[in-house]
């Protein structure tokens, strides 16, 4: 349950309501603090529709954080939104197996962009050999948008633990297709 009142838009200022255009319930809890929401979206904002990541290793890296994480919220909303951006149910199969140390039929960059998310989420950072490898493949922008995607979604793991974030029913199914072990 959560920890702040879910906010509707009638509960805002007029500047803040469009804060509520995606009305998803960690945004009806992050307007408690309009400028905190605003601050927040900008960097989620860029990673989605500014960053020139492909969008599937994007997706399988906010994935991995949330596996990690045991996080509900964000493991359901990103497997929807992986869904829609090239990751195939195949593929979260394949996650789940990787992080198990199981052998899966992944390509090599995707298991290096998994497991540099595995390192900065339960190590704090990449190790030497992961970034290196990493920024051979996909030069220093990309490779500073992965860290910045991978730092971010540990942090909003953070944020929607703390607050009690709630998954939306429409979100249970993802939750309950691929549930986190028992």
């Amino acid at each position: 349950m959560a920890r702040v009142p879910y906010l509707e838009q009638g509960d805002l200022a007029p500047e803040d309501q469009d804060l509520l255009k995606r009305p998803i319930w960690l945004t009806k809890a992050l307007v408690n603090s309009p400028k905190g929401a605003r601050a927040f979206h900008t960097v989620g904002n860029y990673i989605r529709f500014g960053s020139k990541l492909d969008q599937r290793l994007r997706e399988l890296a906010i994935l991995q954080v949330g596996w990690l994480a045991r996080s509900p919220y964000e493991w359901s909303h990103h497997v929807k939104l992986g869904l829609g951006f090239g990751v195939s149910e195949a593929d979260i199969h394949a996650l789940i197996d990787d992080t198990d140390g199981k052998p899966t039929s992944l390509d090599a960059l995707t298991k290096l962009v998994l497991k540099a998310a595995r390192e900065m989420t339960t190590d704090g950072a990449m190790s030497d050999a992961t970034f290196a490898a990493l920024q051979k493949q996909l030069g220093n922008e990309l490779v500073v948008d992965l860290t910045l995607t991978i730092a971010f979604y540990n942090g909003v793991v953070r944020v929607l633990g703390t607050l009690g974030i709630d998954v939306e029913p429409e979100y249970q199914p993802y939750m309950d297709k691929f549930p986190f072990p028992a």
